[in-house]
């Protein structure tokens, strides 16, 4: 019989242990593999997308910056996390892996915070990350206001809650169709509820948002964040807690901030105290005057209208200043032309057309809602000469050339000759001198709010 020798190593150098190789987190693992950083890049893309195809619309104000944050977050982030959330908690049945999930060791509540934090981690980062990418964007061109935190914090929490709600919901039902269904469902309802004339509306994670004219109260995102974890929590421990009456307390807090959202309603918003006061440069004629929601804009504004104010010096009886804020113009004022909503007539605080924007300055210096008022043609042509005087446009002769063209092809002779005095008005004032024309042009601004003046009152051109 033959026998094996044993030999050991030379110089009787010990032999290194066999290790294994550590065992990773189950957690660490969901959170850097498979679904849930897909899932966090794709709500990210999807955020910034509409961030960047409006942008016109928000950069310059935080309080539109912010709603446009939340309206990505309930009618894009919300049923995308729900529907995320499902299609993870499905993933066991789908695989075959239920009896397996079943006989570990781990509690039901520990194996369901595992699958779902990661994701509910993920998309916030996501919404973050838009977030801050959105605020830098507006910074540059916001000058009143500033970001609320509370918004982001309670919009980041009620996403994690709908990421782990519809968790809770691909477990009960793991079929393929929950998640696209859970989305469209969420969707309808969240727009729903936002278009809502009822309390109900305030229940939306979507209207959660500010503008230039109206703040919410500092506690409404966190009563919401309270309302919509609540429900996820409850949820959760119904499905998978060894003890399912824990539920009621985070469901006792859910209803409890609902109530108290419905029950305040229009309560929760609040007019800005900005929105009634103006800021106003002195310097020119009439003095020009922006809300004060967004003071930045009036060096642009002033500019704009430089060219009407500079041919109005040392001119009687015009309106005090051009006024920006909401209701009616007093009668010794001007309507400014609209620069809100942002996207139109100004965009990164700018304004868009200003010889459209001069000329808009023009027309609500003369008479305003007039309709069916008898005037002599006469005030009617001094009305369009002084306008297209004080505020040329390079529209102006195109659109004068069309009129001449339309109204010799209808042969309306009583058009032409409208066109033609109005003509001959224009180049009689531009042939004033200085002079005379202030001396005119007080005159005419003594009657130029008066719907049916006297005719005699009004200079003849």
């Amino acid at each position: 019989m033959s026998t094996q020798t044993l030999q050991t190593p030379p110089g009787n150098a010990p032999v290194a242990p066999r290790t294994t190789p550590a065992r990773r987190p189950p957690l660490r693992t969901e959170a850097l593999r498979g679904f849930a950083p897909w899932a966090g890049a794709a709500l990210f893309v999807a955020l910034v997308w509409g961030l960047v195809f409006t942008a016109d619309q928000w950069q310059g104000s935080w309080g539109e910056t912010s709603g446009r944050l939340a309206i990505g977050a309930g009618l894009i982030g919300a049923p995308f996390a729900l529907a995320a959330g499902a299609w993870q908690g499905g993933r066991e049945h789908r695989r075959g892996m239920t009896e397996l999930r079943a006989s570990v060791s781990r509690t039901p509540l520990a194996q369901l915070s595992t699958a779902a934090l990661p994701l509910a981690g993920w998309l916030v980062t996501a919404y973050l990350a838009a977030v801050a990418g959105a605020l830098l964007a507006c910074a540059p061109y916001a000058s009143a206001g500033a970001p609320e935190p509370t918004v982001f914090a309670g919009t980041a929490i009620a996403l994690a809650a709908c990421s782990l709600l519809g968790h809770v919901i691909g477990r009960i039902a793991p079929w393929r169709l929950t998640a696209p269904a859970l989305a469209l469902a969420a969707f309808v309802l969240f727009g729903m509820l936002n278009g809502a004339q009822s309390a109900l509306r305030y229940l939306a994670l979507a209207f959660v948002r500010g503008s230039h004219d109206d703040l919410h109260l500092w506690w409404y995102p966190l009563a919401l964040a309270v309302w919509t974890t609540g429900l996820a929590v409850a949820a959760a421990l119904a499905h998978a807690a060894r003890r399912r009456a824990t539920a009621l307390l985070p469901l006792t807090a859910a209803l409890g901030a609902a109530v108290l959202l419905v029950q305040t309603g229009d309560g929760l918003m609040q007019e800005n105290p900005l929105a009634r006061h103006q800021v106003c440069d002195d310097s020119t004629t009439p003095r020009v005057c922006v809300n004060a929601t967004y003071p930045g804009m009036l060096p642009e504004v002033a500019d704009a209208l430089s060219g009407l104010t500079g041919r109005l010096r040392g001119v009687r009886n015009l309106p005090v200043r051009f006024e920006d804020r909401p209701g009616e113009p007093h009668r010794d004022e001007a309507q400014l032309p609209m620069l809100t909503p942002f996207g139109w007539s100004a965009v990164r605080a700018r304004v868009t057309d200003p010889e459209q924007y001069t000329w808009e300055a023009a027309l609500a210096l003369v008479r305003q809602d007039c309709d069916g008022v008898p005037s002599a043609e006469r005030v009617r042509t001094a009305d369009a000469a002084m306008v297209r005087w004080l505020a040329p446009r390079h529209l102006d002769k195109e659109l004068h050339d069309q009129s001449v063209a339309s109204a010799r092809q209808r042969g309306d002779d009583k058009e032409l000759a409208r066109l033609r005095a109005e003509d001959k008005a224009y180049e009689h004032l531009t042939a004033m001198s200085d002079d005379e024309r202030r001396t005119w042009l007080s005159t005419y601004f003594a009657t130029a709010r008066d719907c049916d003046p006297d005719p005699k009152e009004v200079p003849a051109l």
